[in-house]
């Protein structure tokens, strides 16, 4: 029988934190699922590289000659505090630009990754051939789709920014609304490719993720901590777009007698 994804809490929210894990070793174990993710991992490999050095260069050229600077010993701490805090926020920013542009371009693939996958982990052949002109025609309506999610999310981290105007606790609320928007936008995206291309609306897939709270949440909390491992970027959106298929086809449209664990460990 398959699990019960509203009974405990604690134990949906490892399961969902475990999903973008397994959705990278059921490529491992899928191999044809590859060839949907090597032209976007060499295209955003360029991108990071890029972002990385215009990140030093604005680093170096800008932030760090704007570092005030004394004589005094004091100064010296001062200003260490302050590389080093004009460190982590312009890693900040070249780790947030990255993750939408990776995530902007990579979006035709992911679509037809989650297309595959749902028919890998269900034993179904492909549907149909592989066709360029239907691929580009689906890849300028999911561009567009993507374009307004991460608008809509830049959007929304720019208001969240307005909290810090409020002396005292502004900043902490920031801190942990910021946190739990993006864990939200991290299952917005990745179980969006499956509501798409079901063309089911964003009511559906609302309902989807809230009447599994704890789940969803396990879940954009697994795909934070890939994101957050050096050099793992690269390979966080394929897992994480597989193991928000794997999770819904669990939840969703296996069947009853089906069990849920053995196709995923």
């Amino acid at each position: 029988m398959p699990p019960n994804f509203r009974d405990n809490p604690l134990s949906n929210f490892s399961r969902g934190f475990a999903y973008p894990f397994r959705g990278g070793r059921f490529i491992l174990k899928n191999p044809r699922l590859l060839r949907f993710i090597l032209i976007p991992f060499f295209i955003n490999t360029l991108i990071f590289a890029l972002a990385v050095y215009l990140g030093l260069s604005f680093f170096n050229d800008i932030v760090v000659g704007r570092i005030p600077q004394g004589e005094a010993w004091y100064w010296a701490i001062f200003y260490y505090l302050l590389w080093t805090l004009a460190g982590l926020v312009t890693a900040a920013l070249v780790f947030f630009g990255f993750t939408v542009v990776g995530n902007l371009i990579a979006s035709p693939f992911n679509d037809l990754l989650s297309e595959r996958t749902e028919q890998a982990f269900a034993g179904k052949a492909a549907e149909a051939h592989f066709s360029l002109r239907q691929f580009m025609r689906d890849a300028v309506k999911t561009l567009v789709e993507e374009s307004k999610k991460i608008s809509l999310f830049v959007l929304g981290m720019a208001l969240l920014l307005l909290l810090n105007l409020i002396p005292g606790i502004g900043t902490l609320i920031y801190a942990v609304l910021s946190v739990l928007f993006t864990l939200f936008f991290l299952v917005v995206e990745y179980t969006g490719y499956v509501f798409s291309r079901k063309q089911l609306a964003f009511g559906e897939q609302r309902r989807f993720i809230f009447n599994r709270k704890f789940l969803s949440l396990g879940f954009g909390v697994g795909v934070f901590c890939t994101l957050a491992i050096p050099f793992f970027q690269f390979f966080c959106i394929p897992i994480a777009v597989v193991g928000a298929t794997l999770l819904w086809v669990d939840t969703e449209s296996r069947p009853a007698d089906r069990p849920a664990e053995k196709e995923l460990t």
